[in-house]
């Protein structure tokens, strides 16, 4: 390997590294960015008669895939303190799954089911860990 390359490849070797280190975002701007506007999203699009046309059950599917890629989220980085947070962050990604399922079969009632396990696991979590104010 010539004297370039090994530099570039310590370089390249440096940055990756310097880009794995910073920390992850506080779980509160989760919440704030990712939860509370695909939460309200989705409780939106399933009121009356649910999503109204494509693009709607395609708005509906969007919110549910952020919902469950954050299940994931909240078991990284050092967040999930115990069996609860654990238990809640595996119903989110079931329940928003469920929901992603059901968006993509344009099942209202079943969407409308899965969210509640969404919501549930929300309020089991926030019970046992969210701050009063």
């Amino acid at each position: 390997m010539s004297t370039s390359r090994a530099v570039m490849a310590v370089a390249l070797v440096a940055t990756l590294g310097f880009c794995w280190a910073v920390p992850a975002a506080a779980t509160k701007f989760l919440m704030r960015g990712i939860t509370q506007p695909n939460c309200k999203g989705i409780g939106e699009l399933l009121k009356a008669s649910g999503p109204a046309d494509d693009k709607a059950w395609e708005t509906l599917v969007c919110h549910a895939s952020c919902l469950n890629e954050l299940s994931f989220a909240l078991v990284q980085d050092g967040r999930c303190p115990d069996g609860v947070w654990a238990g809640a962050a595996k119903s989110l990604g079931e329940g928003s799954g469920a929901v992603l399922a059901a968006a993509e079969k344009k099942d209202v009632e079943a969407a409308r089911a899965a969210f509640k396990t969404v919501t549930d696991a929300c309020k089991s979590c926030h019970d046992a860990h969210k701050k009063s104010k």
